[in-house]
Protein backbone atom coordinates (compact mmCIF):
# COMPACT_ATOMS: atom_id res chain seq x y z
CA UNK A 1 0.00 0.00 0.00
CA UNK A 2 1.21 3.16 -0.77
CA UNK A 3 1.43 5.57 2.48
CA UNK A 4 3.59 8.46 4.27
CA UNK A 5 6.93 6.99 5.79
CA UNK A 6 10.31 8.07 7.14
CA UNK A 7 13.62 8.38 4.48
CA UNK A 8 17.04 8.43 5.71
CA UNK A 9 19.45 10.59 3.73
CA UNK A 10 22.29 8.02 4.75
CA UNK A 11 24.97 10.89 3.36
CA UNK A 12 23.19 13.44 5.93
CA UNK A 13 23.15 10.60 9.13
CA UNK A 14 25.81 11.10 11.29
CA UNK A 15 25.22 8.62 13.60
CA UNK A 16 24.29 10.30 16.57
CA UNK A 17 21.36 8.07 17.28
CA UNK A 18 19.09 10.97 18.79
CA UNK A 19 16.18 9.80 16.08
CA UNK A 20 16.54 6.23 17.79
CA UNK A 21 15.18 7.99 21.41
CA UNK A 22 13.08 9.69 19.44
CA UNK A 23 10.94 7.04 18.00
CA UNK A 24 8.95 4.93 20.67
CA UNK A 25 7.68 2.70 18.13
CA UNK A 26 10.97 0.75 17.73
CA UNK A 27 10.85 1.41 14.02
CA UNK A 28 14.33 2.62 14.09
CA UNK A 29 17.98 0.88 14.75
CA UNK A 30 21.65 2.24 14.36
CA UNK A 31 23.55 -0.10 12.45
CA UNK A 32 26.81 0.38 11.32
CA UNK A 33 26.57 3.80 12.23
CA UNK A 34 24.11 5.26 10.55
CA UNK A 35 20.04 5.40 11.66
CA UNK A 36 18.38 2.72 9.80
CA UNK A 37 14.46 2.38 9.26
CA UNK A 38 14.40 -1.74 10.57
CA UNK A 39 10.46 -2.27 10.59
CA UNK A 40 7.75 -0.47 7.94
CA UNK A 41 5.07 -1.87 10.21
CA UNK A 42 6.59 0.32 13.39
CA UNK A 43 6.86 3.19 10.93
CA UNK A 44 3.75 5.19 11.77
CA UNK A 45 4.97 8.16 9.20
CA UNK A 46 4.32 11.07 11.61
CA UNK A 47 8.11 12.19 11.77
CA UNK A 48 8.63 12.44 15.59
CA UNK A 49 12.17 11.19 14.60
CA UNK A 50 12.60 14.61 12.71
CA UNK A 51 12.50 17.00 15.33
CA UNK A 52 15.06 15.10 17.08
CA UNK A 53 17.61 14.57 13.97
CA UNK A 54 20.34 17.57 14.35
CA UNK A 55 21.77 16.93 11.03
CA UNK A 56 18.28 17.10 8.92
CA UNK A 57 19.07 13.35 7.80
CA UNK A 58 15.35 12.34 8.42
CA UNK A 59 12.46 13.49 5.73
CA UNK A 60 8.82 11.91 5.20
CA UNK A 61 7.76 10.67 1.80
CA UNK A 62 4.92 9.06 0.20
CA UNK A 63 5.60 5.73 -1.28
CA UNK A 64 4.53 1.78 -1.32
CA UNK A 65 5.29 0.01 2.78
CA UNK A 66 3.97 -2.58 4.81
CA UNK A 67 1.03 -1.01 6.33
CA UNK A 68 1.52 0.37 9.96
CA UNK A 69 0.13 -1.65 13.18
CA UNK A 70 -0.59 -0.67 16.10
CA UNK A 71 -1.02 -4.05 17.72
CA UNK A 72 2.43 -4.72 17.16
CA UNK A 73 3.88 -1.58 18.04
CA UNK A 74 1.85 -1.69 21.64
CA UNK A 75 3.40 -5.23 21.66
CA UNK A 76 6.75 -4.05 21.70
CA UNK A 77 5.91 -0.66 23.55
CA UNK A 78 4.35 -2.38 26.37
CA UNK A 79 7.65 -4.23 26.83
CA UNK A 80 9.29 -0.65 27.71
CA UNK A 81 6.96 0.06 30.68
CA UNK A 82 4.67 2.80 31.45
CA UNK A 83 6.55 5.91 30.77
CA UNK A 84 7.19 4.56 27.26
CA UNK A 85 3.31 3.55 26.70
CA UNK A 86 2.29 6.84 27.67
CA UNK A 87 5.04 8.68 25.64
CA UNK A 88 3.64 6.90 22.81
CA UNK A 89 0.04 7.37 23.07
CA UNK A 90 0.84 11.38 23.61
CA UNK A 91 2.64 10.99 20.63
CA UNK A 92 -0.63 9.78 18.95
CA UNK A 93 -2.83 11.93 20.52
CA UNK A 94 -0.80 15.13 19.71
CA UNK A 95 -1.11 14.00 16.03
CA UNK A 96 -5.07 13.40 16.42
CA UNK A 97 -4.47 9.99 15.57
CA UNK A 98 -7.75 8.36 17.00
CA UNK A 99 -7.85 5.09 15.51
CA UNK A 100 -4.27 4.24 16.74
CA UNK A 101 -5.19 5.71 20.11
CA UNK A 102 -8.64 3.42 20.06
CA UNK A 103 -6.29 0.19 18.95
CA UNK A 104 -3.62 1.02 21.76
CA UNK A 105 -6.21 1.53 24.49
CA UNK A 106 -7.86 -2.04 23.01
CA UNK A 107 -4.41 -3.59 23.39
CA UNK A 108 -4.00 -2.55 26.88
CA UNK A 109 -7.56 -3.03 27.88
CA UNK A 110 -7.06 -6.87 26.36
CA UNK A 111 -3.57 -7.54 28.17
CA UNK A 112 -4.83 -6.81 31.23
CA UNK A 113 -2.52 -3.49 31.22
CA UNK A 114 -3.35 -1.06 33.06
CA UNK A 115 -2.56 2.59 32.84
CA UNK A 116 -4.94 6.10 33.11
CA UNK A 117 -4.42 8.00 29.65
CA UNK A 118 -7.26 10.28 31.17
CA UNK A 119 -4.49 13.49 31.47
CA UNK A 120 -3.37 12.68 28.21
CA UNK A 121 -6.45 12.58 26.42
CA UNK A 122 -7.76 15.31 28.16
CA UNK A 123 -4.64 17.57 26.36
CA UNK A 124 -2.78 17.68 29.92
CA UNK A 125 1.16 17.45 29.61
CA UNK A 126 1.41 16.10 33.13
CA UNK A 127 3.33 12.79 32.84
CA UNK A 128 3.31 11.51 36.33
CA UNK A 129 -0.70 9.44 35.89
CA UNK A 130 -2.33 6.48 38.32
CA UNK A 131 -2.79 3.11 37.13
CA UNK A 132 -6.11 2.13 36.30
CA UNK A 133 -7.72 0.10 33.22
CA UNK A 134 -11.23 -2.05 32.29
CA UNK A 135 -11.82 -4.74 34.48
CA UNK A 136 -14.76 -5.95 31.94
CA UNK A 137 -11.42 -6.58 29.24
CA UNK A 138 -9.00 -8.44 31.74
CA UNK A 139 -8.07 -12.10 30.65
CA UNK A 140 -9.95 -14.31 32.31
CA UNK A 141 -9.91 -18.59 31.95
CA UNK A 142 -12.81 -20.29 33.69
CA UNK A 143 -13.08 -23.66 35.36
CA UNK A 144 -13.33 -26.23 32.27
CA UNK A 145 -16.87 -27.20 34.38
CA UNK A 146 -19.87 -25.78 31.92
CA UNK A 147 -21.41 -23.29 34.16
CA UNK A 148 -24.87 -24.01 35.36
CA UNK A 149 -27.35 -20.92 34.26
CA UNK A 150 -30.78 -21.30 36.05
CA UNK A 151 -32.63 -18.30 35.66
CA UNK A 152 -35.88 -17.22 38.08
CA UNK A 153 -36.03 -20.94 39.11
CA UNK A 154 -36.27 -23.03 35.49
CA UNK A 155 -36.68 -25.97 35.47
CA UNK A 156 -34.63 -26.08 32.54
CA UNK A 157 -30.93 -26.68 32.85
CA UNK A 158 -28.72 -24.86 30.46
CA UNK A 159 -25.04 -24.69 30.46
CA UNK A 160 -22.41 -22.03 29.65
CA UNK A 161 -19.44 -23.73 27.58
CA UNK A 162 -17.31 -20.96 27.41
CA UNK A 163 -13.88 -20.99 28.59
CA UNK A 164 -12.60 -17.68 28.41
CA UNK A 165 -13.11 -13.98 28.70
CA UNK A 166 -13.00 -11.31 26.66
CA UNK A 167 -14.05 -13.20 23.26
CA UNK A 168 -14.06 -9.88 21.04
CA UNK A 169 -11.89 -10.76 18.28
CA UNK A 170 -10.00 -7.08 18.85
CA UNK A 171 -9.63 -7.64 22.74
CA UNK A 172 -8.31 -11.19 22.72
CA UNK A 173 -4.84 -12.45 22.88
CA UNK A 174 -4.15 -14.62 20.55
CA UNK A 175 -1.52 -16.26 22.29
CA UNK A 176 -3.56 -16.45 25.76
CA UNK A 177 -3.69 -19.88 27.57
CA UNK A 178 -7.29 -20.28 26.46
CA UNK A 179 -6.25 -20.63 22.59
CA UNK A 180 -2.91 -22.56 23.24
CA UNK A 181 -3.41 -25.85 21.17
CA UNK A 182 -7.23 -25.11 20.84
CA UNK A 183 -10.05 -26.05 18.59
CA UNK A 184 -11.45 -22.21 18.01
CA UNK A 185 -14.66 -21.16 16.87
CA UNK A 186 -14.78 -18.33 15.14
CA UNK A 187 -18.21 -16.76 15.02
CA UNK A 188 -20.29 -13.94 13.76
CA UNK A 189 -21.69 -11.47 15.72
CA UNK A 190 -25.52 -12.62 15.01
CA UNK A 191 -24.93 -16.20 15.37
CA UNK A 192 -25.24 -17.12 18.68
CA UNK A 193 -28.62 -14.77 18.91
CA UNK A 194 -30.21 -17.00 16.01
CA UNK A 195 -29.31 -20.31 17.22
CA UNK A 196 -30.92 -21.40 20.24
CA UNK A 197 -28.37 -24.16 21.44
CA UNK A 198 -25.23 -22.41 20.00
CA UNK A 199 -23.61 -22.97 23.29
CA UNK A 200 -24.60 -27.05 23.16
CA UNK A 201 -24.11 -27.56 19.57
CA UNK A 202 -21.09 -25.48 18.33
CA UNK A 203 -19.18 -23.95 21.25
CA UNK A 204 -18.53 -26.94 23.34
CA UNK A 205 -14.98 -27.96 23.36
CA UNK A 206 -13.89 -24.95 21.61
CA UNK A 207 -12.44 -21.50 22.17
CA UNK A 208 -14.42 -18.66 21.18
CA UNK A 209 -13.55 -15.74 19.30
CA UNK A 210 -16.79 -13.48 17.52
CA UNK A 211 -16.51 -10.66 15.21
CA UNK A 212 -18.86 -8.75 12.60
CA UNK A 213 -16.99 -8.47 9.06
CA UNK A 214 -19.41 -5.96 8.43
CA UNK A 215 -19.36 -3.35 10.73
CA UNK A 216 -16.08 -4.03 12.58
CA UNK A 217 -12.71 -1.87 12.15
CA UNK A 218 -9.85 -2.41 10.99
CA UNK A 219 -10.01 -6.26 9.67
CA UNK A 220 -6.06 -6.49 9.20
CA UNK A 221 -5.96 -7.21 12.67
CA UNK A 222 -8.40 -10.04 12.38
CA UNK A 223 -5.75 -11.33 10.18
CA UNK A 224 -3.00 -10.88 11.75
CA UNK A 225 -4.54 -12.38 15.18
CA UNK A 226 -5.84 -15.59 13.26
CA UNK A 227 -1.96 -15.76 12.24
CA UNK A 228 -0.85 -16.03 15.44
CA UNK A 229 -3.22 -18.07 16.68
CA UNK A 230 -2.37 -20.52 13.92
CA UNK A 231 1.64 -20.06 14.31
CA UNK A 232 2.16 -19.14 17.80
CA UNK A 233 -0.51 -20.46 19.64
CA UNK A 234 -0.94 -23.59 17.07
CA UNK A 235 -4.47 -24.10 17.21
CA UNK A 236 -5.51 -27.42 15.91
CA UNK A 237 -8.72 -26.30 13.60
CA UNK A 238 -10.70 -22.90 12.96
CA UNK A 239 -14.22 -23.32 12.68
CA UNK A 240 -16.19 -20.16 11.05
CA UNK A 241 -19.92 -19.90 11.53
CA UNK A 242 -21.10 -17.20 9.58
CA UNK A 243 -25.21 -16.67 8.58
CA UNK A 244 -26.59 -16.81 5.52
CA UNK A 245 -26.48 -12.81 4.91
CA UNK A 246 -23.56 -11.82 1.98
CA UNK A 247 -21.93 -10.08 4.34
CA UNK A 248 -21.17 -12.62 7.04
CA UNK A 249 -18.63 -14.33 3.71
CA UNK A 250 -16.11 -11.53 4.93
CA UNK A 251 -15.35 -13.82 8.35
CA UNK A 252 -14.59 -16.93 5.57
CA UNK A 253 -11.96 -14.17 3.25
CA UNK A 254 -10.21 -13.12 6.89
CA UNK A 255 -9.88 -16.93 7.87
CA UNK A 256 -8.13 -17.71 4.24
CA UNK A 257 -6.18 -14.43 4.29
CA UNK A 258 -4.55 -15.78 7.62
CA UNK A 259 -4.27 -19.45 6.26
CA UNK A 260 -2.57 -18.35 3.21
CA UNK A 261 0.21 -16.17 5.70
CA UNK A 262 0.04 -18.54 8.27
CA UNK A 263 3.20 -20.83 8.28
CA UNK A 264 1.80 -23.84 9.77
CA UNK A 265 -1.55 -25.37 7.69
CA UNK A 266 -4.93 -26.00 10.13
CA UNK A 267 -8.02 -27.19 8.76
CA UNK A 268 -10.89 -24.75 8.53
CA UNK A 269 -14.67 -25.74 8.78
CA UNK A 270 -17.28 -22.93 7.32
CA UNK A 271 -20.99 -23.72 9.42
CA UNK A 272 -23.55 -21.45 7.30
CA UNK A 273 -26.68 -20.87 10.20
CA UNK A 274 -30.03 -19.34 8.18
CA UNK A 275 -31.69 -16.17 10.08
CA UNK A 276 -34.05 -18.88 12.25
CA UNK A 277 -30.85 -20.64 13.33
CA UNK A 278 -30.92 -23.65 11.58
CA UNK A 279 -27.74 -25.08 9.92
CA UNK A 280 -27.71 -25.28 6.40
CA UNK A 281 -24.54 -25.82 5.55
CA UNK A 282 -21.33 -27.68 7.06
CA UNK A 283 -18.09 -27.97 5.17
CA UNK A 284 -14.31 -27.90 5.27
CA UNK A 285 -12.63 -25.87 2.99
Amino acid sequence: MKRTIINIDEKKCNGCGQCITGCHEGALQLIDGKARLVSELFCDGLGACIGECPAGAITLEEREAEPYNEYLVMERVCREGEKVILAHIRHLHEHNEKEYIRQAVEYLDANGIEVDLQNILNGSSNEKVQACGCPGSVEQDFNSKPVLINLNNSPENDFSELTHWPVQLHLINPTANSFSGADVLLASDCSAFSMGNFHTKLLKGKSLAIACPKLDSNKQVYVDKLISMIDDAKINTLTVVIMEVPCCGGLIQLSNLAKEHAVRNIPIKVIELSTRGEILKEEWI
